[in-house]
């Protein structure tokens, strides 16, 4: 979700960061229109990145005031948008959204792209994924949609073969018998803190450099490019029947076309974001194919 998009599920995807800051005000809080006078509320988690007033800054340019309402857990923004306490949020890859729409029975829909993240396996013992030895193990996080999406990296990576070829909804319980490594899953803040004592782990973007880590230091990785992640792309999300207002249609062009707010993106994630003009008619596409899979697997 945003860089710390995967403590969610964050989503999502997720896995909450805890303690609440909430939007305030009423379910007519939101509906700000630039011709109104109203500002625009956006929910973001992380509001504190410098690119978020430098995005502010830019959209004042065009005539639009834009609010930041900062929340401290993934598990907030949807709600409150679904609410009206918002008029959009930014926060959230597709499978967060996903997940949201179907445990909530509501229909957000992604209205633009910002980027995509790489989740990335990181040793304090291990060079390369080759020197990892047979029989070693290797921690995950444990929500479901990060716990998916880091299993398919130890799969990309040679380390686990998973069972049906792996989805983003596969648990350790697929890690097939007879797999390279044995796989251990803790919460997302703990997997960089247990480093000491496993010989890898999938370590959120948001708690890397907290845990002295480098993204560099990734012995691997999985490919943004990859049609397959496209599930993970960051998007600004807007209620249904706003899919079409003009002024947040305006905003993810802004977003997207500041070169100022793109470099302030690449410098929060540390230079690993893959910026993303993704056409809206494919992010709805997958976020209903992603809809269609839970329900399924339900």
């Amino acid at each position: 979700m945003s860089k710390k998009f995967l403590s969610i599920a964050a989503l999502a995807v997720p896995v909450a960061l805890l303690l609440g800051g909430c939007a305030s005000g009423g379910a007519d809080a939101g509906n700000g229109d630039a011709a109104s006078g109203d500002p625009i509320r956006i929910g973001v988690v992380g509001a504190g990145d410098p690119y978020w007033e430098t995005y502010k800054e830019a959209a004042a340019d065009e005539g639009i005031e834009i609010e930041l309402v900062d929340f401290s857990e993934y598990t907030q923004p949807n709600p409150a948008l679904t609410a009206g306490e918002l008029d959009l949020n930014q926060f959230q890859h597709i499978v967060y959204l996903a997940t949201y729409n179907e445990a909530s029975s509501e229909d957000l829909v992604p209205i633009g792209a910002t980027a995509i993240y790489p989740l990335g396996l990181y040793s304090t013992q291990y060079d390369s994924v080759e020197d990892i030895p047979d029989g070693a193990t290797v921690a995950v996080p444990n929500d479901e949609s990060n716990q998916a999406r880091g299993l398919l990296v130890l799969q990309s990576a040679g380390l686990v073969e998973l069972k049906d070829g792996g989805s983003i909804f596969s648990t350790v319980a697929d890690v097939e018998p007879g797999s390279k490594v044995s796989v251990q899953a803790l919460d997302a803040a703990l997997t960089a803190t247990s480093l000491p004592d496993v010989a890898a782990a999938i370590i959120n973007n948001d708690f890397v450099e907290d845990a002295g880590l480098s993204f560099e230091d990734a012995i691997a990785q999985d490919d943004p490019n990859d049609p397959n992640a496209l599930p993970y792309v960051n998007i600004f999300a807007a209620r249904a029947e706003d899919a079409d207002n003009e002024t947040y249609n305006k905003l993810v062009e802004i977003f997207q076309n500041t070169q100022s707010v793109l470099d302030g993106v690449q410098e929060a994630s540390g230079g690993t974001a893959v910026l993303l003009k993704t056409p809206v008619a494919d992010l709805l596409s997958s976020l209903e194919d992603v809809q269609a899979d839970i329900r399924a697997n339900q």
